[in-house]
C-alpha cells in the first residue's frame, strides 16, 4: 500500500490525502471552509451524488479522482474513499484546537427522517442504523447501461470516514421507505454536523477542546 498525506495550509484548513493500493487508487483534496464545490471522478453516479450532497450541505470544498476493481464489487472503493476522505478531515484539523469538535443534525427528507451526531475526539467508532433493505439502486449509465449502487457499501463508507477521521459517529434513520431517500438524509445530516463539529468556536480562543488537553 503506498499512501501519501499533506496538510497544505493551517490557516485554510486544507489538506490532500492518495492512497494506492491492488484494488484502489484515490487522490483528494480537502478544504473545511470552502463553498461546497465538488469536483471528483467517479465511477459510481450514485455515490457521486452523495459525494455532492455531503460537499453542498457540509460547505466543503473537495475534488480529485477515485478509480477501482469494480471488477470484483464496489466494496475496496467506496471504503477507501471514506478512508481517505476521513484523513483528509484528520490532517485538516490537525491538533483540533478551536474547533467545536460535537456537532448534530436532525434531517427530513420527504418521508424519511435522519439523525447524525458527531465527535471528533480521537476514537474511531460507528453505529450505523440505517434501515437499508440491501437492494442494489439500479440505474442507467451514460452509455445507456445499468448501472447500480451497492447500498451494503453505505455503512463501509462510514467506516472507513471514521477510522480516517478519528471521530465518532451515530448514523440512525429513525422513519424512512425509500434507500435513496434513507442514504441521502443521512449523507446531508452527516454534512451539517460535521460542519458544526469543525467550525470555529470563538469562545474558545483556539484551545484544544478536551480536559485532556489534547485529542487523542
Amino acid at each position: 500500500m503506498n499512501g501519501t498525506y499533506s496538510r497544505q495550509d493551517a490557516a485554510a484548513r486544507t489538506a490532500a490525502v492518495t492512497r494506492t493500493t491492488g484494488e484502489t487508487d484515490i487522490s483528494l483534496e480537502l478544504n473545511l471552509d470552502g463553498t461546497g464545490a465538488c469536483s471528483v471522478a467517479c465511477p459510481i453516479g450514485f455515490f457521486a451524488h452523495m459525494l455532492n450532497s455531503f460537499c453542498k450541505h457540509g460547505l466543503f470544498d473537495l475534488k480529485g479522482s477515485i478509480a477501482g476493481d469494480l471488477h470484483v464489487d464496489q466494496h475496496h472503493l467506496i471504503e477507501d474513499t471514506g478512508i481517505v476522505l476521513g484523513q483528509a478531515f484528520a490532517r485538516a484539523l490537525g491538533d483540533c484546537a478551536g474547533i467545536y469538535r460535537t456537532g448534530s443534525c436532525l434531517y427530513p427528507m420527504d418521508e424519511t427522517l435522519a439523525r447524525a451526531a458527531v465527535d471528533f475526539g480521537g476514537r474511531p467508532y460507528l453505529v450505523c442504523e440505517a434501515a437499508l433493505t440491501g437492494v442494489p439502486l439500479v440505474s442507467l449509465g451514460a452509455d445507456g447501461t445499468a448501472a447500480s449502487f451497492q447500498t451494503d457499501t453505505f455503512e463501509d463508507f462510514w467506516q472507513g470516514f471514521v477510522s480516517g477521521a478519528k471521530c465518532n459517529l451515530h448514523l440512525d434513520v429513525l422513519r424512512g421507505r425509500s434507500d435513496h431517500h434513507k442514504m441521502e438524509a443521512l449523507f446531508k445530516a452527516a454534512a451539517r454536523a460535521v460542519r458544526d463539529a469543525v467550525s470555529a468556536d470563538s469562545r474558545r480562543t483556539g484551545a484544544i477542546p478536551s480536559t485532556k488537553g489534547v485529542i487523542v
